[in-house]
């Protein structure tokens, strides 16, 4: 009642979070979808020498592969929002699986470097596109109390897949050559359909848990009672189905809600994002070359990306522990705000290592402040603007940051052609994410603590889903409304329904009595015991 359908192309309303049980299951599923999006533009990069071989293209030609992918999981954002909140999320991931697996398929038998362009860079992109973003609202909607760690543990999937998609390419394209491949590359990407598959909604479970309990509570009540009563109740039922077709016409879910642009945290949040994005990847990305000129072998200077990833895997969900404190999360941004600062001091001290003892402490310690990074990010924007609006506000942040990854490893590249000094990319990078550590941290405290010191609204439960409560409770005052109107005439004069009416409504004020009624106006869908507005209607009405 007030809720939208999922069935009916809307996202479920505001449901408790179980924090456990099938969330497992969507966590796995997060995990996986997580390292497929983050981990395999970098992967494809191993079939790069053989396509410059085949098509006779430089080494940029072929980048601009996994740059394509790249812009097309930023650069989408609000149109996957705008479909996870037309259609919901399991749909949209299941497009997005097929989309993703068709692109690699359709590549291996490219014939030019444009062809490969539209199916690997474009179809492929779009593909994890759609996977990526829903999983993250699925992630936030079956998680509340465990969400920073949910979090953490969903975004180790970008490393460990890193780790093993990079080796597993390696050996297919000397078993199979790139064709062959990329064909077996497309096969994987289908599971993420199968990720997709158990996104489930989570208010139809509940709503599944809700029939059975009325079914059985209605069978114990009213059977006995015969068969003038079973009349009584199709009578109410009517005229309730009535009054609902009556109410039906409600204002659908905006595709895409800009008024999350007048919270002040997501303002500031998404300006610190955009300088954060700048140049967090470009230490990465230049790494090795920079090994390479300081006079460090091919293989040892390969290696310490994988220094960064080891520690990065268990740094993420060690940080989702460490945000998920009692005494930590209620200050979750700071935290952000720290890991931020820690990331870009390392960048600065570590301008200068000029061996490769030096290169594996900046790596270490990089891991470590990439890791926290990874954790925290979407958990800080979670709880900003909450699981309602997530669906728009991530889509609208990754497009910005689509920007800042086009704006500057690019840069960064253009500077080491021109300066050929590597130092001074080093200081400019970490100087960009401790500008923005500093700016997240700064405002943060200035003015989300000048807003704080204005009285709160009454009854305002979580971020972001206040309106969505106010609705709910308003709809269950509306349903009391009716049951009053839908006493009957007959049901007064029959002894036998007016029997079973006071029997009802004594076992319901000895439900209340004892704590396992519904409170009124209660927003949530269950009560611990299993008590819903609906049942409380069906009562009253007899």
């Amino acid at each position: 009642m007030g809720r939208p359908d999922p069935e009916e192309g809307q996202l479920p309303a505001p449901v408790k979070p179980p924090d456990g049980g099938w969330g497992w299951i969507v966590l796995l599923g997060c995990f996986v979808i997580t390292g497929f999006s983050y981990a395999f533009p970098k992967a494809v990069s191993v079939y790069f020498k053989e396509l410059m071989k085949d098509f006779h293209v430089g080494y940029s030609d072929t980048a601009w592969i996994s740059s394509i992918m790249l812009a097309m999981l930023y650069g989408t954002g609000p149109v996957c929002s705008i479909m996870v909140n037309q259609f919901g999320c399991r749909p949209v991931m299941l497009i997005g699986g097929l989309l993703a697996s068709a692109g690699m398929i359709l590549a291996s038998f490219t014939t030019n470097i444009i062809e490969l362009y539209l199916t690997a860079g474009v179809l492929t992109g779009l593909g994890m596109a759609l996977n990526f973003q829903p999983s993250l609202i699925m992630l936030g909607t079956y998680f509340d109390k465990r969400r920073p760690l949910a979090n953490g543990l969903a975004a180790a999937g970008s490393p460990v897949f890193l780790s093993s998609l990079s080796p597993l390419g390696q050996v297919l394209l000397e078993k199979f050559g790139w064709r062959g491949g990329f064909l077996i590359m497309g096969g994987l990407l289908l599971n993420c359909c199968t990720c997709g598959a158990v996104m489930r909604p989570l208010d139809m479970g509940m709503k599944r848990k809700m029939g059975k309990a009325q079914d059985k509570y209605e069978a114990k009540e009213m059977l006995p009672i015969g068969g003038k009563s079973e009349e009584g109740i199709s009578t109410t039922d009517g005229t309730k189905k009535g009054k609902k077709a009556k109410k039906k016409p409600k204002k659908g879910k905006k595709l895409l809600d800009f008024s999350i642009f007048s919270n002040r945290g997501f303002i500031i949040y998404t300006i610190s994002k955009f300088i954060l994005v700048l140049g967090l990847f470009v230490p990465p990305i230049l790494l090795v070359n920079y090994a390479k000129d300081t006079g460090v072998p091919d293989t040892e200077a390969a290696f310490l990306l994988s220094i960064i990833g080891f520690i990065d895997i268990f740094a993420r969900p060690a940080c989702g522990m460490v945000a998920g404190l009692k005494w930590v999360r209620p200050h979750v941004a700071y935290l952000f705000s720290f890991s931020m600062l820690f990331n870009g001091l390392t960048d600065i001290c570590s301008a200068r290592a000029s061996n490769y003892t030096g290169l594996v402490i900046f790596c270490v310690f990089f891991g470590i402040s990439y890791g926290m990074v990874g954790a925290l990010q979407f958990e800080v924007l979670m709880a900003i603007v909450g699981s309602q609006k997530f669906s728009s506000a991530i889509g609208l942040v990754l497009l910005i940051e689509a920007f800042a990854v086009l704006i500057g490893p690019p840069s960064a590249g253009r500077l080491v052609d021109a300066l050929k000094n590597y130092e001074v990319i080093f200081y400019l990078a970490g100087s960009e994410v401790v500008l923005s550590a500093l700016f997240l941290g700064v405002a943060s405290y200035c003015c989300l603590n000048r807003g704080k010191k204005e009285p709160p609204p009454e009854n305002n439960p979580t971020a972001g889903g206040g309106s969505d409560t106010e609705e709910a409770e308003s709809d269950v005052q509306e349903a009391e409304e009716h049951s009053s109107d839908n006493h009957q005439p007959a049901h007064s004069t029959d002894n036998a329904v007016a029997v079973a009416n006071e029997e009802a409504n004594h076992v319901a004020e000895e439900q209340r009595g004892e704590g396992g009624g519904c409170p009124a106006g209660d927003g949530e869908v269950l009560a611990r015991d299993g008590c819903n507005p609906d049942q409380m209607v069906e009562r009253d009405s007899f």
